[in-house]
């Protein structure tokens, strides 16, 4: 097997999905523990102790203890090359991980055993199943009290729609937790609860074992005889293909906090994905084993290093080996380009590279050429891959600037912070950017607008909360917006690419206006 082969073979690209609070950061930094990429794990917890999650780097994360930009972060074990995308899970945060999304080839779905599946689960899920990529289900915090089993199962079945099949089983949960039994093995591993934290035993037996009933007590013994019963007669059989289509959902169950099952789900989900997948082009498939490089920007962060005033390119590489040496063909802009200072991270750790392979996340200094969706491919073979779709916001705000006299400060920030694509920016017609709409997923995205542009440009904003909710692009080329028939309640406003747009406060008014206006096509994504 040729080098390039061989390495694009060991990679894994994956995003972990949860609601907040589900345990998903935990998860990610037991990952890293095992890859020895660190040594101790932060707690997400201590909002106020100078240690935080390793993934957690912008500073309003350290103060509210929580994930508000999608890191990426790369480890090896067991001779595999892992490149995890660890996404916001707050609910305000969800455009950034919709898009990082885009960048997965497999998503581990983190679910908390007493809360079941949540509201912003359904919606990162949607993102997985419009892919089509394979989904993993780690059910976690099985060390507190839980809902039973097989309620979890059911509810992801039935609420997301996807068949499911249970790898390990859990005994018992909260205090009774003893551990899971893995049903292709057939081995228990203990949970076992002590002094100085908590230890995994691994008890190889028969079911049907009688000393069972004394290392888990004869009830837990007796209804794990029964679960599996019913388990082998009713569950999904495990079937790699179907898992592959994202059609089947292999399930887990553990504590992250107290790393219990981590490992274990590691082995089994290393076996079961696959190498970096095929991109649709307008050129066709992309192979990923293609000699020429190729990637596309899927993430772009401004001032990670708030001393340098720098912004990063986050690429997606989709085929071949990229170089550093070697000179890329920027799609979108029509022209030859080096990408400068290439490097991989470790939330804030950065490492310079020279070389990296399809499956790879690789950052790049952007002068501003980038913007999300941009292809870069060798100058031997041209090509543009997908766009990623624009998201739609659902709530929408007036920015003013409190001081005239920073303008030119003003609308660099709001330019730069949009391009990122946390917050989407839109302009009345006749009006210039002294005075602003910014779209955003979730209302506390506003409160990051305000805090980074005080703290990153020295700008002073009022923010006035308008009362739409609903946004459409108008699809028909060359619509003269003034000419419309709309509702009172409507605006029409313009993004930064001047493309026209209509806001509404009521889904009613969508309709109404479609009635009015014949022939007209709203879209509720952006390309």
């Amino acid at each position: 097997m040729s080098d390039l082969k061989n390495e694009i073979s060991r990679r894994r690209t994956f995003a972990i999905i949860s609601h907040p609070d589900a345990g998903k950061t935990t998860l990610t930094e037991k990952f890293l523990l095992y890859g020895g990429a660190i040594n101790l794990a932060g707690s997400v917890k201590g909002r106020k102790a100078a240690k935080h999650a390793v993934s957690d780097w912008m500073q309003i994360e350290k103060e509210r203890g929580i994930s508000v930009t999608s890191s990426v972060m790369q480890f090896e074990y067991d001779d595999m090359c892992i490149n995890i995308l660890d996404t916001p899970g707050h609910q305000d945060f969800s455009e950034d991980t919709y898009r990082t999304l885009m960048a997965a080839d497999s998503a581990v779905m983190v679910i908390d055993g007493s809360k079941g599946v949540e509201a912003q689960t359904i919606k990162l899920f949607k993102v997985c199943v419009m892919r089509k990529i394979p989904i993993f289900t780690f059910i976690n915090k099985m060390d507190r009290e839980a809902n039973d089993p097989f309620e979890l199962i059911d509810e992801i079945e039935t609420v997301l729609g996807i068949r499911t099949c249970p790898i390990n089983w859990p005994i018992g949960s909260g205090k009774a937790f003893k551990g899971v039994y893995d049903r292709q093995s057939g081995i228990i591993s203990r949970f076992i609860q002590g002094d100085n934290g908590h230890r995994t035993e691994a008890v190889e037996t028969g079911l049907d074992d009688t000393g069972l009933d004394e290392l888990l007590s004869p009830p837990l013994h007796e209804k794990l005889l029964e679960d599996i019963e019913l388990l082998d007669g009713a569950s999904d059989e495990f079937d790699l293909e179907r898992v592959q289509g994202g059609e089947l959902s292999p399930v887990f169950f553990g504590s992250a906090l107290t790393n219990f099952g981590v490992e274990t789900f590691l082995k089994h989900f290393l076996k079961m994905t696959t190498t970096p997948l095929p991109r649709s082009s307008d050129a066709g498939i992309i192979n990923p084993f293609d000699e020429d490089f190729s990637a596309f920007v899927f993430k772009i962060q401004a001032n990670m290093n708030k001393a340098h005033r720098d912004r990063i390119a986050f690429m997606r590489i989709c085929s071949g080996r990229f170089d550093a040496s070697n000179e890329v063909y920027h799609v979108q802009g029509g022209r030859k380009i080096k990408l400068t200072q290439p490097q991989q991270m470790m939330a804030q750790e950065r490492k310079h590279v020279e070389e990296a392979y399809a499956g790879d996340i690789i950052g790049v200094f952007d002068p501003g050429i980038f913007a999300i969706g941009d292809t870069v491919c060798s100058p031997k073979k041209k090509f543009a891959y997908e766009g990623i779709p624009t998201f739609a916001p659902e709530h929408f705000a007036r920015i003013r600037q409190v001081d005239t006299m920073k303008r030119k400060q003003f609308i660099k920030g709001i330019e730069q912070i949009a391009l990122e694509g946390a917050v989407q920016i839109f302009q009345e017609y006749n009006t210039g950017m002294e005075e602003i709409i910014a779209g955003v997923v979730g209302v506390l995205q506003f409160d990051v607008l305000k805090f980074r542009l005080e703290n990153e440009y020295g700008v002073d904003i009022r923010m006035e909360q308008l009362p739409y909710e609903h946004i459409r692009w108008i699809k028909n080329d060359g619509t003269d917006v003034s000419s419309l028939s709309v509702t009172s309640d409507t605006k029409r406003i313009k993004d930064l690419k001047g493309r026209p747009l209509l806001l509404f406060t009521h889904p009613w008014s969508i309709k109404t206006v479609l009635e009015r206006n014949e022939g007209l096509e709203l879209s509720e994504f952006g390309t």
